[in-house]
């Protein structure tokens, strides 16, 4: 048996796939480069707990969204968000937008079909430049490289420079760390840049890692640390998944 692949999700929606396609095929070559395994990218209408369990993947990436909130119907995002919760054994990085998803899924603000909507990080003050006049320019951006502050010691950032300086490109944020996670990373605008579960392999980080440069390759090096965690099982025997259904009949 080859090695376990890493699964890529892909939040682009079916009428803007296309466009979406190369950059996608991009970051799975990134995934691949820092992982030294192959990389599968599907949509998030596809990613579900059953095709976890049939492709048994070493990784799980969840990308950014390509789209404000308010236009993913809840009924969309369902199956994507039980995968989140009901996969426990297999590592899972949630990037930008899917970060904030998890935000919403963990702080409880996706229940009874709730729907999901942006939070911004704040109103552009006068004189701040407008740095995507088509997308929110009412907002204020985190755009380009930023450095992080970090809070704890964790292997996420124990080869980057001190301090990290990553690919930034949001107007929104987390506003409460969810329950059982831990807040590593913030910047002054936005405090919650990066988090991590206390009791399962699932990272958020509000940055781009997979957009490093050569001048600013720390994005490359938390990639790296990010998939030496390793599958949480050998590559031959088959991972384990306490599904929602399971955990509420015990």
């Amino acid at each position: 048996m080859g090695p376990r692949p890493l699964l890529y999700v892909g939040f682009a929606q079916p009428d803007e796939w296309g466009s979406w396609a190369q950059t996608y095929a991009r970051h799975a070559a990134r995934f691949e480069e820092c992982a030294g395994r192959p990389c599968l990218t599907v949509s998030f209408l596809q990613a579900d707990t059953d095709l976890v369990r049939r492709l048994e993947p070493s990784a799980i990436v969840l990308s950014g969204f390509a789209r404000s909130f308010e236009q993913y119907t809840p009924a969309s995002l369902e199956a994507v968000c039980g995968m989140a919760l009901d996969v426990t054994d297999v590592p899972v990085l949630a990037i930008c937008g899917s970060h904030q998803l998890l935000g919403y899924l963990y702080n409880g603000e996706l229940e009874g079909g709730a729907q999901p909507v942006d939070k911004p990080m704040r109103l552009r003050t006068p004189g701040e430049p407008a740095l995507n006049p088509h997308y929110h320019p009412d907002y204020f951006m985190e755009v380009g490289f930023h450095e992080l502050e970090l809070h704890a010691a964790d292997p996420l950032f124990a080869t980057c420079g001190a301090p990290p300086a990553v690919c930034e490109s949001h107007y929104c944020e987390i506003k409460r760390l969810p329950p059982g996670f831990r807040l590593l990373a913030s910047t002054p605008e936005c405090r919650i840049q990066a988090m991590r579960h206390e009791e399962r392999p699932l990272v958020g980080v509000q940055f781009h890692p997979e957009d490093w440069t050569d001048r600013f390759p720390d994005g490359r090096a938390v990639l790296q640390a990010f998939f030496a965690q390793g599958p949480a099982l050998p590559d031959d025997q088959c991972m384990s998944l306490t599904s929602r259904k399971e955990r509420t009949n015990a």
